[in-house]
């Protein structure tokens, strides 16, 4: 099997785009990438569309042949993939198997969402409606899942309240260095910590925005990839696993059972382990998600990353610096595109693209996470050798 590349990749501009729906975002990031991979549209033979709920946002469905339009890219095979808000890790993993597979030698994946035009009520009915039937009756909500197991984990390792702010302010620091994030502003812990509760101990500051926005990858076997750059990226591990449905089946609500099978399946695959990573994107939907993921993940012990992020590890000076893309929660979290444009940093970090963002990496992993843990998907690139 030939190793699967990136050469391109995109991003638009993240936050409230009035008067712009799915496909016109969606056809900015893939006309894009197209552009940043000097690719021709009609050379494209698989096309995939990562995007959750067009359907309930906007009442339009069909979006990847319409995109395939829009690009002039047919007569591509397209596919939407749809595994709720990790739906853009999905899509990689769907477009790495399409060039792994030998069935496509080109490949472009876009992911996007439109979601700021309905209310923050409307929006978050659409984004509760993946949650098992049983618990949305009874209006359990993911922010409710969020602050529940928060305050758990703070109970039970005698973790302090300001660590999870700690995460709320590396993160908008972050972002004020990426120009397409939604929030290019710091803020202090006082405000994060002072800002109105959501889910106690969870408050304003530690929780993603509602977001439009749309984020571009193209993928190709390694000898394709030869032929148009130097500099390119390689998926060197990929894996996608589940966790239980109903949350509180789980047997310890702190172990995101999906993050450590899908990492210990990419790491395996990849060759790599916890201390070859040297940039990671987290899925911090919330902040206490950013702890789950490093500890599934083994970049800390179980009940420890709180540590390693009061002890300034994970700042982009930091021994393993993560989210320097502002994450989800500067960067904004458009569900579809999510995960796509953690696949986006990883690239630009990895070729050197980064901007004042950049850190020194060669070995980047990035985690795209469904509902609470419910599907995962982990994916370990490196820089061409």
């Amino acid at each position: 099997m030939e190793r699967v590349a990136i050469i391109g990749a995109s991003m638009t501009q993240f936050g409230q785009r009035e008067g712009e729906w799915i496909q016109d975002l969606l056809a900015e990031a893939g006309s894009e990438c197209l552009e940043d991979a000097g690719v021709d549209a009609d050379d494209v033979e698989h096309l995939y569309v990562s995007n959750m709920a067009s359907g309930e946002f906007e009442g339009q469905t069909g979006v990847p042949n319409a995109l395939a339009h829009d690009l002039d890219a047919m007569p591509a095979y397209t596919q939407r993939v749809d595994q709720t808000s990790s739906s853009g890790g999905a899509g990689i993993y769907a477009a790495w198997q399409s060039v792994a597979s030998g069935a496509s030698d080109m490949t472009l994946l876009v992911g996007g969402e439109k979601m700021t035009h309905k209310t923050t009520g409307e929006a978050t009915d659409v984004i509760a409606s993946l949650t098992h039937p049983a618990e949305y009756k009874h209006g359990v909500t993911l922010p409710s899942f969020a602050g529940l197991t928060a305050r758990h984990y703070l109970e039970r390792f005698d973790a302090p309240r300001e660590s999870l702010g700690k995460v709320a302010v590396k993160n908008h620091k972050n972002g004020v260095d990426n120009p397409h994030a939604q929030f290019q502003k710091e803020v202090d812990l006082e405000t994060v910590l002072e800002s109105p509760i959501v889910a106690d101990p969870l408050r304003l500051y530690d929780f993603c925005p509602i977001t439009d926005g749309s984020a571009a990858l193209m993928l190709c076997p390694e000898s394709v990839a030869e032929a148009y750059t130097d500099e390119y990226v390689v998926i060197s591990g990929i894996d996608g696993a589940t966790d239980t449905h109903v949350v509180h089946e789980r047997e310890d609500p702190t172990v995101m059972g999906g993050v450590v099978e899908s990492g210990n399946g990419a790491y395996e695959m990849s060759g790599y382990g916890p201390a070859d990573i040297d940039v990671a994107e987290l899925h911090d939907m919330f902040t206490i998600l950013e702890f789950l993921q490093m500890e599934g993940l083994g970049f800390a012990e179980q009940g420890e990353a709180w540590k390693r992020v009061a002890d300034g590890d994970t700042e982009r000076d930091g021994e393993l610096p993560i989210n320097t893309s502002g994450g989800l929660k500067s960067k904004g979290h458009p569900l579809g595109a999510s995960g796509v444009a953690q696949g986006v940093e990883i690239y630009e970090q990895l070729v050197g693209e980064a901007g004042p963002r950049q850190v020194d990496a060669d070995v980047g992993l990035c985690c795209n996470v469904g509902g609470f843990g419910n599907c995962v998907i982990t994916t370990i690139m490196e820089a061409a050798q």
